[in-house]
């Protein structure tokens, strides 16, 4: 069943985005080269602290981290370590936080040093591909219509979607229904109107190659492309309304002009 949110619940679910994408944000404007994953961990950590906030994964089905950090053929879910990052390497991290008992969550993809071109453009279309999508995110739209609009922006771009993994629903859990697949397929024969007070987080998984994944043998949680193609990672919880979407994950404290935090 798919919930639609209260007034009440969407107050909290706003300050959930909010610190969420403000926490997540401060995090990607530290990727540099030389720093280790576990360094941007521990800052995600302190700022949960400071928020007085819950991370959202950290111990989710035995999840050991804040965060997760993703690195070049790394999908999702990679774990923070030692790994020192690179001039070159892009950088997914995906967080979200429990505000009084509600979620936010939101992915980013972002690049250490210089970038080849090629990987610049993956990460551009992958974010293009979640603005298709959340454009879509309107009631009396059906949830293949963001599906669709997001597959079609990027296998125009020369690009892959990644099946295995897609979006959700989300409020009190993380995951809820429905699911939001990021391609059209009769595997997901269940495509709902939308309606004003549903709560998605909308996420585009975009490989550069071919879009099959692997899972980890070692971990259980690291994903990453079969063929060691790079790819990259985006996301919004976002709420459909009568009129536009609304981006609960969206920064609105300002520290100093732009803070150097990041947007997307």
């Amino acid at each position: 069943m798919i919930t639609r949110k209260s007034p009440f619940e969407l107050n909290r679910m706003r300050k959930a985005g909010e610190i969420t994408a403000l926490i997540l944000s401060q995090v990607a404007a530290a990727v540099t080269p030389g720093i280790t994953t576990i360094e941007l961990d521990e800052l995600a950590e302190a700022a949960v602290k400071k928020y007085q906030v819950k991370p959202a994964f950290k111990g989710y089905q035995g999840f050991p981290a804040s965060i997760c950090i993703s690195v070049n053929d790394q999908v999702v879910h990679g774990i923070p370590g030692p790994r020192l990052l690179k001039n070159g390497d892009i950088v997914g991290l995906d967080f979200g936080v429990v505000y009084k008992g509600y979620y936010g969550d939101a992915a980013v993809t972002v690049g250490v040093g210089e970038v080849a071109l090629k990987h610049r453009r993956l990460m551009t279309v992958t974010r293009e591909a979640l603005w298709q999508g959340i454009n879509q995110a309107r009631a009396g739209n059906r949830l293949s219509d963001i599906s669709r609009a997001i597959q079609k922006h990027v296998e125009e771009s020369g690009f892959s979607v990644v099946r295995d993994f897609v979006g959700h629903g989300i409020g009190q859990a993380m995951h809820e229904e429905p699911q939001v697949p990021n391609y059209v397929s009769s595997l997901y024969r269940y495509d709902p109107v939308l309606k004003p007070g549903m709560t998605l987080a909308i996420e585009p998984m975009v490989n550069a190659g071919a879009y099959q994944v692997k899972v980890s043998p070692t971990d259980q949680w690291t994903v990453t492309t079969m063929d060691g193609s790079y790819s990259a990672h985006f996301e919004h919880t976002v709420l459909v309304t009568a009129g536009d979407p609304e981006i609960l994950t969206r920064v609105t404290e300002l520290q100093g002009g732009n803070g150097g935090m990041i947007r997307w």
